[in-house]
């Protein structure tokens, strides 16, 4: 692994946000001032392709990219947050409803997250007069 590789490897496991490239790129920045975005974006590509860490795409929002330990996401309707979930025993019924083992599944499970669902209801009118 490069350099870069194994910083931007580094920067993706030991966040537990869900970062974009740019953001990817600040935090390496600081480190290597001479970076340019086009080299973590190389670096990332590469990374995925060897299957090191994982891309999340949401429709509307930049691609983020994610440690690959087997996990799955919320993702908030509003505001596009994204948030690790554990779903247990979903692995067995998919194994037997193929008849076989499978590589790996993505699952995104939608809603509105607490924040943006306090912002609706502090918006909604009362119906008092």
């Amino acid at each position: 692994m490069t350099k870069y590789e194994s910083e931007i490897f580094a920067i993706v496991n030991t966040s537990r946000e869900h970062l974009t490239a740019e953001q990817i790129f600040w935090r390496l920045r600081q480190k290597h001032p001479k970076v340019v975005l086009a080299t973590v974006y190389n670096n990332l590509n590469k990374l995925q392709k060897e299957e090191l860490i994982r891309r999340v795409s949401t429709e509307g929002m930049p691609d983020r990219y994610d440690r690959v330990e087997k996990h799955n996401h919320l993702v908030c309707r509003c505001c596009g947050k994204l948030t690790d979930i554990s779903l247990k025993g979903l692995s067995a019924p998919l194994r037997e409803q193929l008849g076989d083992d499978f590589l790996y599944y993505d699952l995104k499970v939608y809603y509105i997250c607490p924040e943006c669902r306090a912002k609706q209801e502090a918006s909604e009118p009362t119906g008092k007069v």
